[in-house]
Formats: structure tokens, C-alpha cells, sequence
């Protein structure tokens, strides 16, 4: 359904922008412009998980950077491609518990997943104003590696006493064969020049393919809030 969706927003977009180039080409008098861009990402992995412990993902701060050109259709209207490098990927926070009469084991996750994605995003934009935009369009990825780090504590008790307590900690680099090197997302947003040149932006991109190979009962999709800065040449 939200492929549908997806194909039915961009054969709109499409549309809109052949009848707009269609009766204001002439009026077009802006050129091509091509600029940089970066910012800070808010990610987060969505699922919904079909194991039996307590899951609780977060928020976590990354960054992307990268160019774009911004490629007018009408007065109205621009198609702005970009080419990103983008950091995405979750805080996570779950105990998985296990118990044999009164023996209890009980293992507390605490770690974060980085993603680093090459992304290109193909952005709809409509001028409310000279200086003032909103965007939509899709965006692709392809995943160029990653890195997990945190804390695995395992707690082990008999009857009311602790027999094991201790804590490892992880840092190792992902198993690239275990995710899908392709993503696909939706974005939508708004921009704000305060000049000729310089602007600040905004976008939220949800994920539409699933990030790892093999689940069965897990859906996990990339979601991030991405805020930053653009500067034009012109």
C-alpha cells in the first residue's frame, strides 16, 4: 500500500510539473544553481518486534553532508537532487529474561547502531515564497557500512542471591550480508532563505523497505528528522 502511495505521489508531481512547464517556460528565468549542504539526523529503527523481552529504541544524533542542484520547471516549482552521505541507525534499550525453577538469567542490551548510507534524495519543492519552500519526493540508499557500540550486562540469580554480574562491552563493525544494502524512503519538508545564498532546512524521511534480510516477524524501517544548513552558488 505505501509503494501505491508512493507512485500515486510522484505521477501527481509529475503531472503538476509538465503542466506547469508546459504554460510558464517562457517565464522562467532563473538557471540551474548548485549548492552544498549539511545538517544533523535524528534516527530512529521502527518495529515491531516478535521476540519475548522489553524493547525500548531511541533517538539517535548523527549527520549528513553532501551537494545538491536545484533545477527549476516553473516559477512555482523545482526539482532539487541531492547526493548525501547520511548517518542513520537507532539507540537500543531491552532485557531479554530466561528462568529455570529458581534460577533466573536476566541480559540488559544498552547499545547504538550506526548506518552510513549514500543517499539521493529527488525532492519536489513548491515556492511559497521567493525564499520560503515545501518538498516531497522519494529517496534512495545504498548502505556503505556501519558500526555497533554499547554495553551487554548479564545478571544471574539463584534463589536470591547473585551468582554472576558483570558487564561487556561491544564495538564492532556490522555484518553488511545481514542487511538490505538498498533503501527506499519518503521525505517531506521545508526550506528557508534568508538570503540569495544561505538557508536553513528541514526534512523527515520514512522508511519504506525493510533495513535487515532475514527477519520474519521484525519490520524494521529507517526514520530520521534531518535539520541543517544550504548555501547556493550563485
Amino acid at each position: 500500500k505505501i509503494m501505491k502511495k508512493l507512485f500515486v505521489v510522484l505521477a501527481v508531481a509529475g503531472c503538476l510539473f509538465a503542466n506547469a512547464q508546459e504554460k510558464n517556460q517562457s517565464k522562467i528565468s532563473s538557471p540551474v544553481t548548485f549548492g552544498v549542504k549539511a545538517g544533523l539526523n535524528g534516527s530512529t529503527l521502527t518495529r515491531g518486534d516478535g521476540y519475548e523481552y522489553d524493547n525500548n529504541e531511541k533517538m539517535k544524533v548523527g549527520f549528513h553532508a553532501g551537494v545538491f542542484a536545484n533545477i527549476p520547471v516553473s516559477e512555482k516549482f523545482s526539482l532539487q537532487p541531492e547526493l548525501l552521505f547520511s548517518q542513520l541507525g537507532s539507540k537500543s534499550n531491552y532485557n531479554y529474561r530466561t528462568s529455570s525453577g529458581n534460577y533466573r538469567r536476566t541480559q540488559h542490551y544498552d547499545y547504538s547502531t550506526t548506518l552510513n548510507y549514500l543517499s539521493l534524495p529527488v525532492m519536489v519543492q513548491y515556492n511559497i515564497l521567493p525564499q520560503l519552500y515545501v518538498e516531497a519526493g522519494p529517496e534512495f540508499g545504498y548502505l556503505l557500512g556501519g558500526k555497533t557500540k554499547g554495553d551487554l550486562t548479564t545478571i544471574e540469580t539463584t534463589g536470591n542471591s547473585i551468582t554472576i554480574d558483570h558487564t561487556d562491552h561491544i564495538s564492532k563493525n556490522i555484518s553488511t550480508s545481514l542487511f538490505n544494502r538498498f533503501n527506499l524512503g519518503l521525505g517531506i519538508g521545508a526550506g528557508y532563505y534568508f538570503t540569495k545564498n544561505f538557508g536553513v532546512t528541514a526534512r523527515f524521511s520514512a522508511g519504506i523497505t525493510e533495513v535487515y534480510k532475514y527477519n520474519e516477524d521484525d519490520k524494521v524501517r529507517n526514520n530520521a528528522l534531518h535539520i541543517g544548513v544550504a548555501y547556493k552558488f550563485k
